[in-house]
């Protein structure tokens, strides 16, 4: 299907480009709540890349059914993303207790109970949403890991090719049993100071996610701001920083946009939001369609559907609540899941998280491989052309 195509500089020897045989560096990214499916997978695999299944906002079980699934359409060939809880990144305070102890603890009580306040008042501030759609705001659960442990658990005892984790860095010891297991590891980063808490930490790659992408930016701190550096730029700085193979994620939409990554360093590229309109993304039509309305001319990263920086198109929800939501994930996306999931019910994008990259306007409605396929042809074409 593709052209031969080497790119000169091209880090052919990494062990990313090894893993599966594949044939071309090009991924699918895994996208949270629902557009990443087995068969968006599968056509990844067709395509002669690597397809990402999402394990963030499904229980362990499903995370399993999916993955089997995508394991009988690929003989195996991809691989997950766990979201890595803010609960699992730090260490609790010791209850009770005195001195300094004590007053640490105290000093968390507090900085929950203001947490849990900003809550409140942001669901007070969504009260006539609620009316909107006819939905009540279920109770905030901090805790909540999503299931992280059952999910690692079953990836332990089922080990995939590829593993990559977003929102931190996973524990040490989970790190060294995945690679007891056979399992390449990615972590993903959006500045230096990650890349190198990620090399330390065992990364065999690094998914370097640049200020273009669409959905939640991968930041390892939920307060942390938006890196504005371009994706290129993060690229070249990276690679001074570490010799590991660099995936780089965010804003692609063209041949030369691959062209581009892969002279400033990437040993592959990573395509979201470019697949969403595709027959094989799960994305919500009223989210496809969207996507080519021609209704929504920008984007905007905002707090505003679940208490994280992400990208999204500039709807109504977004216009109207940008700048009011606290940095409190996952209780805001917890408060407006039922608002979420009644705008979708309704057709309604303007109620949607519509989760897209700077380069939407490049989706299309067409097979994800011929997508894939298309791209990789005009990379190589911009190469010639180079």
């Amino acid at each position: 299907m593709f052209s031969h195509c080497r790119w000169q500089g091209m880090k052919e020897r990494s062990t990313l480009l090894k893993l599966n045989n594949l044939r071309v560096p090009l991924l699918a990214a895994p996208m949270a709540g629902g557009p990443s499916t087995p068969a968006l997978v599968a056509a990844a695999a067709r395509a002669g890349g690597l397809g990402m299944l999402a394990a963030g906002y499904k229980t362990a079980a499903a995370m399993a059914n999916e993955i089997e699934v995508g394991r009988e359409l690929t003989g195996n060939r991809l691989g997950v993303n766990v979201f890595v809880p803010a609960a699992m990144a730090g260490s609790s305070p010791p209850p009770g207790g005195s001195g300094a102890a004590g007053d640490a603890g105290e000093a968390d009580r507090a900085d929950e109970a203001a947490r849990a306040a900003r809550v409140a008042d942001y669901a007070h501030v969504l009260e006539a949403e609620a009316q909107r759609y006819t939905v009540t705001f279920p109770a905030p659960n901090p805790a909540d890991t999503d299931g992280y442990a059952e999910k690692i658990d079953y990836l332990l005892r089922h080990p995939l090719p590829l593993v990559s984790f977003t929102f931190g860095l996973p524990e040490p010891e989970i790190v060294e049993r995945l690679h007891d297991a056979g399992t390449h590891l990615t972590l993903t980063v959006t500045n230096a100071a990650e890349a190198r808490a990620a090399v330390a930490r065992g990364a065999d790659s690094l998914c370097v996610q640049g200020p273009d992408a669409g959905g939640h930016r991968g930041t390892h701190e939920e307060g942390s701001p938006p890196g504005s550096r371009s994706l290129t730029a993060l690229l070249a700085e990276l690679a001074h920083v570490t010799g590991l193979p660099l995936i780089a994620a965010g804003g692609v939409g063209t041949g030369a946009d691959v062209r581009m990554l892969v002279a400033a360093g990437a040993s592959a590229v990573q395509l979201g939001t470019l697949l969403l309109r595709s027959p094989e993304s799960g994305a919500q039509q009223a989210h496809k369609d969207a996507l080519a309305s021609g209704r929504y001319t920008g984007t905007s990263v905002t707090r505003a559907f679940s208490g994280r920086l992400a990208r999204g198109l500039t709807n109504r929800f977004i216009r109207e609540h940008d700048g009011q939501a606290p940095a409190a994930y996952p209780e805001v996306n917890q408060l407006t899941r039922p608002l979420r999931a009644a705008a979708a019910l309704a057709g309604d994008p303007d109620g949607l998280a519509l989760w897209a990259g700077t380069g939407f306007m490049h989706s299309r409605a067409e097979p994800a491989e011929k997508i894939m396929a298309d791209l990789w042809r005009a990379a190589c074409r911009q190469q010639t052309a180079d």
